[in-house]
């Protein structure tokens, strides 16, 4: 049987911890969205398809729950490891330009400490 996945919330040099804050702050029935779909990525990997994942590019995906719009940015590093970088409540189809600026900021963060 194959290894699962980890999932490691990514954690910014200031100390903050975007995605595990987002996840603690949804509510309850959009937190137990977020849960389900995490375990379906820490199951699954890189074979979670749509309607649950969607590329971005550049090794950005989007872990997506619906009905709940909960939207959780992720990507993938060797090892199988998955680093969660941060989510929105997604209340329109696009992902507003800010929000992904900030991600690949993020995604550049992680990138530049891998070791």
């Amino acid at each position: 049987m194959k290894m699962g996945w980890t999932l490691v919330f990514y954690q910014t040099p200031a100390g903050q911890r975007p995605a595990a804050v987002f996840v603690e702050q949804l509510s309850e029935p959009a937190r137990a969205a977020a849960a389900a779909l995490l375990l379906a990525l820490r199951e699954r990997g890189n074979q979670l398809r749509a309607p649950h994942s969607k590329p971005l590019g550049e090794g950005l995906f989007e872990l997506r729950s619906v009905p709940h719009a909960v939207r959780i940015f992720y990507m993938f590093l060797p090892g199988r490891r998955i680093v969660l970088l941060d989510g929105i409540v997604k209340k329109r189809d696009d992902i507003p330009t800010a929000v992904l600026t900030r991600l690949r900021q993020l995604q550049r963060e992680v990138l530049a400490s891998k070791p």
